[in-house]
């Protein structure tokens, strides 16, 4: 063999082995995180101007986000945000997202029982696992009416059992808030419904705004919180029970350990969880959201 072929076979061998130190660290680089595994929600309130806007475009922002599951909040006429269930169900899922949930308002002056089965059919065509009751009118939050409404929720519950879905309801602050002695959400709310009939979707800014401590509120009340509101705040003060939303935060970028409520998920009976931002991130919804899903699928659900 030649000095030159010894040279030459050298130099090949070199390269070669830069070769394989070039692409080293790429091949031993972490694959990126599939955010849909994680199974994370959102509840469209969160960014109800652009699916006004523009169903079918956000929807598939939520999809690139990396977002598994929604819950909506547009069902008026038989429709989901001008759909019949049916289209809304394929474009979702042609998207590779589920529909897990809806928020349906029930008045307080009742529902018939004609209404409650068109509404629980209507979601059953669109295949939801949930319809909440998302929200009580300021003029109706005396002891009376919140009895009434409960007995009414009950009825709308075993309609909705009939067809395969569970009824439930979503709280703010205001139910922690003593009237004459009475709490409604403990004294009236987790008395009275039926909890085969209707579960609890914990908002976990508004029972902290509350002074509540998640926690300790499954310890009490064990299995009956199937959904979670993520939802942060920057601030930790004392109670109050107005719905003031200027402290509301991305999720894990505020003052909420979300690591201690999820270690109690099994007590709480959670199944799903949304992120959920009232105030539309400050009109940066879409900022706000990548700032939540990242520090789920990063930091809090890990």
């Amino acid at each position: 063999m030649t000095m030159r072929q010894n040279r030459r076979d050298f130099l090949k061998l070199s390269v070669a082995g830069l070769g394989l130190v070039a692409l080293g660290p790429l091949a031993c680089a972490p694959a990126a995180v599939d955010r849909k595994s994680f199974g994370v929600g959102l509840q469209l309130y969160t960014i109800r101007d652009a699916m006004a806007a523009d169903v079918p475009g956000t929807l598939k922002k939520l999809s690139d986000m990396g977002f598994k599951n929604i819950e909506l909040a547009n069902y008026a006429d038989g429709k989901f945000y001008g759909y019949i269930p049916s289209e809304f169900k394929k474009m979702v899922n042609d998207l590779g997202m589920d529909i897990i949930s809806s928020h349906t308002q029930v008045e307080a002056a009742g529902i018939s029982m004609e209404n409650a089965r068109k509404m629980a059919d209507d979601h059953a065509a669109l295949g939801v696992k949930y319809c909440i009751q998302p929200w009580v009118q300021e003029q109706d939050r005396n002891v009376e009416s919140y009895k009434k409404m409960i007995a009414d929720w009950n009825q709308v519950g075993s309609v909705m059992k009939e067809v395969g879905i569970q009824f439930g309801y979503h709280n703010h602050n205001f139910e922690f808030a003593n009237l004459d002695g009475i709490v409604p959400y403990y004294d009236l709310f987790m008395k009275e419904m039926d909890p085969a009939l209707i579960t609890m979707e914990i908002d976990f800014y508004w029972v902290s705004k509350a002074g509540q401590d998640p926690v300790e509120m499954f310890n009490k009340y064990p299995g009956r919180f199937q959904l979670f509101h993520m939802k942060d705040m920057f601030t930790k003060q004392e109670p109050y029970f107005d719905v003031i939303k200027d402290d509301i935060a991305p999720v894990g970028a505020g003052v909420i350990d979300f690591k201690r409520i999820l270690a109690a998920k099994e007590t709480a009976g959670m199944k799903y969880l949304f992120v959920e931002d009232d105030n539309q991130g400050n009109g940066k919804p879409f900022e706000t959201l990548e700032t939540s899903i990242s520090n789920l699928t990063t930091k809090i659900l890990v």
